[in-house]
């Protein structure tokens, strides 16, 4: 997923994109989401969300 449309589901979900990098950003919309802010850390690999919406950017 590029930056473009990462920053458009940050927008739907209330977030505001301002300069935070792609990872920084998909955590804060996980943190919105109240989800693990799993997203490129260690514990991704553990969480076991098969269906997320970064699953294939994330591994």
């Amino acid at each position: 997923m590029n930056m473009t449309q990462v920053k458009a589901i940050a927008r739907e979900r209330g977030v505001k994109p301002g300069k935070l990098k792609k990872a920084e950003l998909i955590r804060a919309v996980q943190r919105a989401e109240e989800n693990p802010q799993c997203f490129n850390t260690a514990f991704a690999q553990e969480c076991g969300e098969e269906d997320c919406l970064w699953r294939v950017d994330c591994d």
